[in-house]
């Protein structure tokens, strides 16, 4: 097999030269691209950008929706040897000033209006008060677009940073990870092989395009020749429908869309109705562990192998994936195996590395692990003294190579002096006939340390009580120390673009 290029630029003539009539993206909102067609946009649009000044090295900051346009502007701003600096739409004011001031951008790109939110006056006040950034709005069908005769070839490729990727969901400041093309690109292709992506196949890309995950799979589409299935906002009713009438083979990628789905297939059946996806495959997982129940329903009422997850951070995508070939119990039960090139170990709190099945840090090298912080003085806490990453993740690596993702170092429950796993509790509450959703963290306590609550989204008909949960956990045998002492009964779980719950918010 011939080695494909590393660039983003050099996928994308690979993409246009391979498949050049077949269709890449098609968004609910009615704009397609085939790969040849995105070449050009890309071409058009990189010249429209030029004409704004933006060339070899300049930064550009950009906070838009999963439209086809904005994929085809990472693919302009790569044409153009720029440095591209996405940021996901939950950011305001603060974190986005944060952001384009620390990358040193030159340009702000948002939308106007979206979402009932105005980005449009946010980038002005964001502009306002950094020198040298301009900012522009845009839409679909708006974008900088000029005659591409008047572009120069592509720009070379160094190995430099050509991605500043900002991590979400702490209370500090946001944390830029400094990527290349060749660690964003590092990945995709064997998720794709362990996902069974193939020319052809429908992955459902209905998540924030922003986000790394969204990244990464644009290079996945330009490696395999599947065609990415696109939504600018979720809607469960209408973006479910979309996913279905295109014969979606990839239905991703977490437990709110699983959540989704399987309400849709539920409405089907009650109809007399067929599967609702008759192509699945697989549903990729990722963002942040399912428990084990998720997989079982998905298997039984949605079909195909499941869902397979993959584990990674910002700094570090898609360290693991599960495979479609995986044993069952594994895809329910692991985050699958360490991606090639990928050296990852579990290390205890004296930094000795832990034999196969006992818990510790996880810690990783691959070619997928940034350069470094934007700021570089937190790098020297990132990485250990042997040079591998520091997730931050608990979990167990078995003897086969399987992880189980057990918690976060600092999603451990201290109760009493004993450590209690949020994830642990959590997992066997997914079991539960009241619950649909639910997101379990510590509160302080004046006599215990810490108590263990519950935020529940309960089941249609449901109202979980703190004697109902507790009398359901009892028989499923957990400690009476675990059990939860508060009940918070939602809507819905605050989550973050990846799918991770933002516990911070429940506390």
């Amino acid at each position: 097999m011939t080695e494909l290029p590393h660039t983003l630029t050099g996928l994308i003539d690979h993409g246009a030269n391979t498949w050049p009539d077949a269709v890449m993206l098609r968004s609910r909102q009615g704009d397609t691209a085939t790969f040849g067609e995105y070449r050009d946009r890309v071409d058009r649009m990189a010249a429209g950008l030029h004409e704004r000044g933006i060339g070899v090295g300049d930064v550009v900051s950009w906070i838009l929706p999963t439209w086809v346009d904005t994929v085809v502007l990472a693919g302009a701003l790569s044409r153009l040897g720029a440095i591209q600096n996405p940021i996901i739409a939950i950011y305001r004011d603060r974190e986005v000033a944060f952001c384009c001031r620390q990358a040193g951008a030159r340009l702000l790109i948002t939308p106007g209006e979206f979402g009932g939110y105005d980005f449009a006056a946010m980038g002005a006040r964001v502009a306002a008060g950094i020198d040298g950034l301009d900012h522009l709005v845009v839409a679909p069908g708006n974008f900088p677009d000029a005659d591409p005769d008047a572009l120069g070839p592509a720009a070379d490729d160094d190995g430099g940073v050509r991605w500043l990727t900002y991590t979400s969901g702490t209370t500090a400041d946001p944390k830029g990870a400094r990527h290349t093309d060749r660690t964003v690109g590092a990945f995709p292709l064997a998720m794709g092989q362990r996902l069974d992506v193939q020319p052809g196949d429908r992955y459902a890309l209905v998540f924030p395009f922003p986000h790394i995950g969204g990244i990464g799979l644009l290079y996945m589409t330009l490696q395999t020749g599947c065609t990415h299935l696109l939504d600018e906002g979720v809607d469960p009713v209408a973006t479910v429908e979309f996913l279905a009438e295109h014969r979606c083979t990839h239905a991703g990628t977490g437990t709110p869309f699983y959540l989704m789905y399987l309400a849709a297939q539920e409405r089907r059946t009650a109809a007399g109705e067929g599967p609702l996806f008759p192509d699945l495959k697989v549903c990729p997982g990722g963002g942040a562990p399912i428990p084990p129940a998720m997989h079982r329903r998905v298997v039984e009422e949605l079909g195909g192998v499941g869902v397979a997850s993959g584990w990674g951070l910002t700094e570090a995508p898609v360290l693991t994936n599960g495979d479609v070939h995986d044993p069952d119990d594994k895809l329910a039960t692991t985050e699958g195996r360490a991606m090639p090139g990928v050296d990852l170990i579990a290390v205890d709190a004296e930094e000795r590395v832990c034999p196969p099945g006992v818990e510790g840090e996880l810690r990783a090298k691959g070619p997928q692990v940034m350069l470094g912080y934007v700021d570089s003085t937190l790098d020297a806490d990132a990485f250990d003294a042997n040079g591998y990453f520091r997730t931050g993740d608990l979990g167990v690596i078995d003897a086969e190579g399987y992880v189980t993702i057990t918690g976060r170092l600092k999603d451990i429950i201290i109760r009493n002096g004993e450590n209690i796993s949020a994830k642990e509790v959590e997992d066997l509450l997914f079991t539960c006939p009241e619950v649909a959703d639910v997101a379990v963290f510590g509160v302080p306590d004046d006599r215990t340390g810490e108590r263990v609550a519950a935020a529940i989204v309960p089941a249609e008909g449901a109202a979980p009580t703190v004697e109902s949960i507790g009398e359901f956990l009892r028989a499923a045998g957990l400690r009476n120390q675990a059990l939860p002492e508060r009940v918070d009964l939602l809507d819905a779980l605050p989550r973050n673009p990846a799918g991770k719950v933002l516990k911070r918010e429940l506390v």
